[in-house]
């Protein structure tokens, strides 16, 4: 089954949505304008609306029949601090704001999806319609599930798309497992003994400490990691000194840690606390070492992402899939989903395989309209296959 014809009937609709939402970027938790549409569309098309999960998340929801199997299907709606440098006509008008990411098309997709259904209702149960703030850092999914997303709207499954560009257009990807990457930050505090540039054997030089740390740091990922685990360390910055002559009381070195598996995540804290204490040793310095667990990884469920990519050859076509992709070492607040509901993350080609495209978090990046169909067929298509009387999963 291609693309739904319902959906190319009512893309010019929800492109015009999506373009509007574009305009109006707004930030982590504050997303009461986009709220506002969503809630006002999907209570137009005959949803139930609870709204305040995650203080500006909202849940929409379409019953039919007596079955308790219920679906989520989640979308974000915030926006990255940055300046958009594009000059059509939908650019933000709102400075320091911009919808670099794709969530005003992921938001557009759900809407899309949920207009689709509540005229079709092609389906037994519950479909809960997840809109969700504050993806970009905010951690506005845990947020919901804190105030009880799953207890009030259980689900028997959760599913997402995220766009991505250089896929090509109408391509649908994912892979059982990791999918993107957790993301950590940590500090490193260096407290040493400052002096005059002329007489270093009378310093505890931080610098010098800064400098081996940067270096031992990537010893990491070379010599305690499996070659075939994926994992990065980076370092940020390295701040420490004011002066030409002048040897600093201390340094800070700040920096992201990237894992695909919670023994990954383990492994790179303990060595960055044994590294730095061995510095210290070294060097006779004192180093306070702050590790901050953001994003867990997003990690599908194995059958459900082998659910997603039959579901998604049958808007694709069996060539438009791709289902064993390399994970990205970003990182996915769907993650926290994951880890309470079975489900799958898929990618959704935006275009721009020819290496022309802007990339996501660029100040000329834009969603691609022409993905809506693909993305609104997916929703419907994994609806009415999960919750369908013969449904798989």
């Amino acid at each position: 089954m291609p693309v739904l014809p319902r959906s190319l009937e009512i893309q010019g609709e929800i492109s015009a949505i999506r373009r509007d939402i574009h305009a109006h970027p707004e930030l982590a938790y504050e997303e009461n304008r986009t709220s506002d549409i969503v809630a006002a569309k999907l209570a137009e098309w005959g949803l139930e609306v609870t709204r305040g999960l995650g203080k500006t998340g909202l849940v929409g929801t379409l019953r039919k029949g007596n079955s308790l199997k219920s679906i989520g299907l989640r979308a974000d709606m915030d926006c990255l601090p940055m300046d958009e440098t594009n000059d059509f006509e939908h650019a933000s008008r709102n400075p320091g704001r911009m919808h670099a990411c794709g969530h005003d098309g992921h938001t557009a997709m759900l809407l899309g999806a949920a207009k689709v259904l509540s005229e079709k209702r092609d389906f037994e149960g519950a479909v809960h319609f997840i809109f969700q703030p504050a993806e970009e850092g905010g951690g506005g999914g845990k947020a919901m599930i804190d105030e009880g997303l799953f207890e009030k709207f259980p689900c028997d499954a959760v599913f997402a798309i995220h766009n991505k560009p250089g896929l090509p257009l109408g391509m649908i990807a994912t892979k059982p497992g990791p999918l993107l990457a957790a993301a950590d930050r940590w500090d490193l505090r260096i407290a040493g003994k400052g002096g005059h540039a002329a007489h270093p054997h009378l310093s505890l030089d931080p610098l010098i400490v800064a400098a081996n740390l940067v270096l031992s740091l990537q010893t990491i990922v070379s010599r305690n990691m499996d070659p075939f685990a994926s994992s990065v360390v980076t370092v940020g910055f390295v701040k420490g000194g004011s002066a030409y002559n002048v040897i600093p009381t201390d340094a800070h070195v700040g920096g992201t840690t990237r894992t695909t598996t919670p023994e990954a995540r383990k492994l790179i804290e303990a060595r960055i606390r044994e590294i730095c204490e061995g510095a210290a040793k070294m060097y006779g310095v004192s180093i306070d070492v702050e590790y901050r667990y953001g994003y867990p990884p997003t990690i599908n469920n194995a059958q459900r992402a082998a659910f997603a990519i039959d579901v998604a050859a049958g808007v694709c076509g069996p060539h438009g899939v791709r289902d064993n992709v390399q994970a990205s070492m970003g990182a996915e607040d769907f993650s926290y989903m994951l880890e309470k509901v079975p489900g799958a993350m898929v990618w959704l080609g935006n275009g721009g395989e020819d290496g022309n495209g802007a990339g996501l978090h660029n100040s000329r990046y834009d969603f691609n309209d022409m993905a809506i169909p693909f993305g609104v067929s997916f929703f419907v298509n994994t609806v009415e296959r999960f919750l369908g009387e013969k449904s798989a999963g």
